[in-house]
């Protein structure tokens, strides 16, 4: 698979890249421009010894007479042949000591510096300014401080005079130690600018980039808590953890430790394994092709030589060349398989780390010969810069993780909310058509309601007004009332299709207006009162032409039996009913005996149809009808 990527992406590369080689040019310009005295020449005087003794007080009167000249830096060849004992207390060990002559330096009163960039010892390091001892560091038996320069106030002899006379004690492993840099000798504004930029590339970059590593591998482990699916935070985390155990070695080891310095040499040593481990694990999670065989022998490789370095067993400074030379073979093993497989598995981010390890493996090339003397002892382990990149190149991996996760979201919510606009226009159109049948199917129920209404109502008063004008009694019939009715029938039917909007009172308001005149015209006085009434949810045409045929049969049956002279209509709200009341003044009757006609079975049916209930209340005189109507549908009970 091609890896094609936007040029926009390798800016931020590009940009490191010219800021790296800005701050190494920056670098040589300031050591080129410090001062300060170089002192290259010394005399080298050994003693054997056994076991590791406290620095003397004093300069011993038989070091520096004799002694050997040798120039600075100074890095014999190890002995390959380690130390059959293992205990500080009996091992073999040599005392090195370097007597160096101070030169003239200006009598200025300034306060006067030593400056050592690199030395390599297990044991102490003890400085002696004109035979006295100024300076001990602390006797790290597994591992030694020459990682860290060395940057000490030197006292003077008098009031005016610097010291004229060094000497640097080194107590080592027999054979495998006592290599000692050049040093240099001046006041703070000469050495400080060497010194710090030896220390900030040297220590502290690699302490700052570890360290920053470790806490975002931290923070990653908790989004693992929370994301068990997803083995690649815990495996950022573990390279992280190892990454920093590896670079440990280069910012501790001058001063006293919370684990023993047996214990500190095994992990420094064992932790490349942890990492390259880590590192393998991680790439596989990348280009997804996981290779349990080699992942196997990276762990019986790496547990093999962990277990054998244990403390107490072989001592991992004293053998570590081997070792390192191991880890070498297999890291370059593991990164030419890496590459192999992020190329075949098309992952541009797992080939980025493939890369680097190729390129750690060659650094460590240089730094196990810087480790036996075999380069310049002032020079730097590359391994240190080379963690650097792996941090800032695990970063880069999460980063993209991020940002990638970040387009996924919001291509997931582009096509989220694209479904959803193609999903809420097919509700559209759905609801659109639904409410076409809907419109289709109520104006089939109105017409069907319209035809049986005119049926039974218009229809069944024609019917009765053509019989009754076909029978041998046409000559007695009033025709005018006869037609009355039939147009009283008609006007029903067109009030109930007017929408009333469940207000009962325009409904009986437009009832009113149409009985008026026919009232009049009887000599029947209609008196109106009606109070504040709530709408009713449920009153619609269908139900509004019930209350209507309710009230027309009511009406006519008083103007037709009642000789009533006054009619009243009462309209009132008592709790969840409203009570309307038709009440004349007429004859009368007596609801409970049989009527020969259906005028007060279709009253009831109707107002059952509707879910209210008529009832007739005994009076004085006349006759009054009750109609019940529910606020709420289904609320109605019979009077």
């Amino acid at each position: 698979m091609a890896f094609s990527r936007p040029l926009l992406q390798w800016l931020p590369w590009a940009a490191l890249g010219v800021a790296i080689l800005a701050l190494l040019a920056t670098a040589a310009a300031v050591q080129a421009r410090a001062g300060g005295a170089r002192i290259t020449a010394a005399r080298l005087t050994a003693v054997d010894t056994v076991g590791y003794q406290a620095p003397p007080p004093v300069v011993p009167p038989s070091v520096g007479r004799g002694g050997a000249a040798v120039t600075l830096p100074h890095s014999p060849q190890p002995d390959w042949t380690p130390s059959t004992e293992a205990s500080p207390q009996r091992i073999a060990t040599r005392v090195t000591w370097y007597s160096l002559t101070v030169p003239p330096l200006p009598h200025d009163g300034r306060q006067l510096y030593l400056y050592i960039p690199r030395w390599k010892s297990d044991g102490t390091l003890a400085i002696y300014a004109d035979g006295r001892l100024v300076h001990q560091s602390h006797a790290n038996l597994q591992w030694n401080g020459s990682n860290q320069p060395l940057w000490i106030a030197l006292p003077r002899s008098d009031a005016t005079q610097p010291p004229t006379r060094l000497d640097l004690r080194l107590q080592h492993v027999r054979g495998i130690g006592g290599a000692f840099s050049s040093v240099w000798i001046g006041d703070y504004r000469q050495l400080s600018p060497r010194y710090y930029m030896r220390d900030l590339f040297q220590v502290q970059l690699p302490a700052f980039s570890s360290v920053a590593f470790l806490t975002t591998g931290i923070f990653a482990l908790f989004v693992w808590f929370s994301r068990r699916s997803e083995p690649i935070y815990l495996l950022y985390f573990l390279a992280s953890a190892a990454c920093f155990l590896r670079m440990l070695h280069t910012f501790v080891g001058t001063q006293p430790l919370f684990i023993s310095d047996a214990w500190f040499g095994w992990v420094t040593v064992n932790s490349t394994f942890w990492m390259m481990l880590t590192l393998h694990l991680f790439v596989a999670a990348l280009h997804r092709m996981p290779q349990p065989q080699l992942t196997g022998a990276i762990l019986a490789n790496g547990g093999a030589w962990s277990i054998a370095t244990l403390p107490g067993l072989l001592d991992p400074t004293l053998i570590a060349a081997p070792i390192y030379l191991n880890m070498l073979a297999l890291g370059m093993i593991v990164g030419i398989n890496c590459v192999r497989q992020s190329i075949k598995g098309g992952s541009y981010l797992a080939l980025l780390l493939s890369v680097w390890c190729i390129v750690t493996v060659v650094a460590g090339l240089y730094d196990v010969a810087l480790q036996q003397n075999l380069v310049n002892i002032e020079s730097v382990f590359l391994t240190n810069f080379t963690g650097v990149g792996f941090t800032l190149l695990f970063w880069y991996v999460m980063f993209s993780r991020y940002t990638q996760a970040l387009e996924t979201a919001t291509q997931a919510k582009a096509d989220l909310a694209r479904r959803l606009a193609q999903r809420e226009a097919e509700l559209t159109a759905s609801h659109a058509q639904l409410r076409e049948i809907e419109h289709r199917e109520l104006l089939h129920h109105e017409r069907q309601r319209l035809m049986q209404d005119m049926h039974d109502g218009l229809g069944s008063s024609l019917v009765t007004a053509l019989r009754a004008f076909q029978s041998d009694r046409a000559a007695d019939i009033d025709a005018v009332a006869i037609l009355h009715g039939c147009i009283d029938d008609l006007k029903l039917t067109i009030d109930s299709m007017e929408p009333v909007e469940t207000d009962l009172l325009l409904l009986l308001a437009t009832l009113r207006f149409r009985l008026q005149p026919r009232l009049q015209a009887g000599g029947v006085k209609l008196t109106w009162r009606a109070g504040e009434v709530p709408p009713l949810e449920w009153l619609d045409q269908r139900h509004a032409l019930h209350i209507l045929r309710i009230l027309q049969e009511a009406f006519a049956n008083i103007l037709k039996h009642a000789g009533a002279r006054e009619i009243a209509v009462t309209v009132r709200t008592e709790g969840d009913r409203v009570l309307v009341r038709v009440q004349d003044d007429g004859k009368g009757f007596d609801p409970t005996r049989p009527s020969t006609g259906r005028g007060l079975a279709n009253q009831r049916s109707r107002a059952e149809a509707i879910g209210a209930s008529v009832a007739w209340e005994q009076t004085g005189r006349g006759s009054c009808l009750v109609l019940i109507l529910p606020v709420t549908k289904g609320l109605a009970t019979a009077g």
